[in-house]
């Protein structure tokens, strides 16, 4: 089934050691929202250390308010305030199947699963990734994603093959110990049709230019990992449709198939048992709520009715988890019915625990989805408000050879609390960082040069005064550092932005209601 779950989330760009040493972690937006963990604590700040001056709030190492305006030069009118909801407001393409494990919140990012699923994760946005993101056993890389096959996939391919085989001793018993192997073959079939349904939802996301991190085939489905929300509910609709719209052909072509076959042969089960699965498949997918195809599905249209792409998400989510209730007390008493085929006659004990686990299994994955999807669209509701401007800190350029205790109280008086080192020009070299003041003694600062404490400026340092939301945090994840220079469009420095000052904005964000 298709549990699109979101967990495709954007990873940091860099695994390998930068240059300059990591700073806080910069919170990532995603499938599946988790919370970024607890604030660092500042360190104790020595005696002669910036301060903020009178304009600015907060503690030293804190952001200012939104409201404050940062940087040498501040002109009158400059926006520094925080932004309004915009585009990434609502929760990225996570589409579920049934057969899929919820995707850890967070997420990203963006994730499709099925039953024998498919779903479309939320949107992250893309990051260069020099390694690969792995999953499980790599089986290919179709139209250039990686298709991985999780360990968890082994145990539901031997649960298939014992469940399908006891069907088979029934229908065909002279096939004796021979039937396991048609289960399994069974259930490698089964799954590929779920690769399929995934395959479905990729080339959809390409066509939409979505980045598509990777395809994972797991316990209760598979997994479309897009790193990217689509910009329109059109978009949306058809990057969730396309999943459950290949089972029902899939489950057309079995169906054909079948004309030619004796029902009561080895490939006439089959057959008939890749039919029904796949309409089970394309069937759930298409429930209207979220996590679930469906539930993407009518996100699209309450967006497009609305044209808030919150009020969507709200809705679907809201339906999902109506959804995960109806699951939960539904499916064993329509299984007890006999409404899937068979008397109930002749169910046991253990088929109706074997019921009830199953559908409190599906019930969780679609709740699950459900809030995550949820709390991802609040994030990104906030995200706009996370402006560079707003969270940089005032700094003054100081020369290479200056002492330190002079460049604090140069700082010191302009009410400023970073430094920047430049070159007899103005030209900015490095950054002095915050960590290294706090470890001089203050009887030291007198002797020790500005420039042993920097860090060379990379062009990843540089970042726009302009940045805000996910553009921000994405141009911060490419390049890990403690410490970046923001400069104006023109070149002009504006002052410095600290990786921890962003993390507490981003915990911040995440708090609100």
């Amino acid at each position: 089934m298709d549990v699109s779950g979101g967990s495709g989330q954007p990873r940091s760009g860099n695994d390998e050691p930068a240059e300059h040493p990591a700073g806080p972690t910069v919170p990532t937006t995603g499938p599946t929202g988790q919370h970024p963990g607890p604030e660092p604590d500042d360190a104790p700040e020595p005696a002669g250390t910036p301060r903020p001056g009178p304009e600015e709030h907060g503690a030293p190492g804190e952001p200012r308010d939104p409201g404050d305006h940062h940087g040498r030069d501040e002109r009158p009118g400059t926006d520094a305030g925080p932004g309004g909801p915009g585009p990434g407001d609502a929760t990225g393409p996570t589409h579920p199947a049934t057969d899929d494990e919820t995707p850890a919140a967070g997420t990203h990012p963006a994730e499709h699963r099925s039953l024998a699923h498919s779903g479309i994760a939320k949107g992250e946005p893309p990051q260069p990734r020099p390694k690969e993101p792995g999953g499980g056993l790599l089986m290919g890389r179709p139209f250039g994603v990686p298709v991985y096959v999780a360990p968890s996939w082994f145990l539901v391919a031997a649960l298939i093959t014992w469940v399908f085989g006891g069907q088979l001793d029934r229908v065909l018993p002279e096939l004796g110990a021979a039937r396991y192997l048609v289960s399994l073959f069974f259930a490698v079939a089964f799954y590929a049709s779920v690769l399929v349904h995934e395959l479905a939802h990729t080339v959809a996301a390409i066509r939409f230019r979505l980045p598509v991190r990777r395809i994972q085939l797991q316990f209760f489905g598979g997994v479309s990992e897009i790193e990217k929300e689509a910009e329109t509910p059109g978009r949306e609709f058809v990057l969730a449709f396309v999943g459950p719209l290949l089972s029902l052909v899939l489950a057309g072509l079995f169906y054909l198939a079948m004309k030619p076959v004796r029902p009561d042969s080895v490939p006439g089960v089959l057959l008939a048992g890749l039919m029904i699965s796949n309409l089970i498949v394309a069937a759930f997918n298409l429930l209207p709520g979220l996590p679930l195809d469906g539930g993407r599905m009518l996100r699209a249209v309450v967006w497009k009715i609305t044209g808030k792409p919150m009020s969507g998400t709200v809705a679907a989510a809201w339906v999902g988890r109506a959804l995960a209730i109806s699951v939960l007390v539904g499916l064993p008493l329509l299984n007890q019915s006999g409404a899937f085929g068979g008397g109930n006659q002749d169910r046991g004990g253990m088929d109706t625990v074997t019921d009830a686990l199953l559908a409190a299994i599906l019930a969780a994955i679609i709740w699950t989805g459900a809030g995550n999807s949820l709390r991802m669209a609040r994030l990104r509701e906030h995200l706009p408000e996370l402006k560079a401007r707003a969270l940089t800190r005032r700094a003054v350029p100081v020369e290479t050879d200056t002492p330190l205790s002079e460049a604090l109280r140069r700082a010191n008086a302009a009410g400023a609390r970073a430094l920047v080192v430049v070159d007899p020009d103005g030209n900015p070299l490095s950054l002095v960082r915050e960590a290294a003041i706090v470890g001089v003694p203050e009887h030291r600062r007198p002797w020790v040069a500005v420039s042993g404490l920097a860090q060379d400026l990379t062009d990843g340092m540089r970042v726009s005064a302009e940045l805000a939301g996910e553009e921000l945090l994405d141009t911060l994840r490419a390049t890990p550092a403690t410490e970046y220079l923001v400069v104006e469009e023109t070149g002009e420095i504006y002052g410095v932005l600290s990786a921890a000052d962003v993390e507490r904005a981003f915990v911040k964000a995440m708090a609100r209601p």
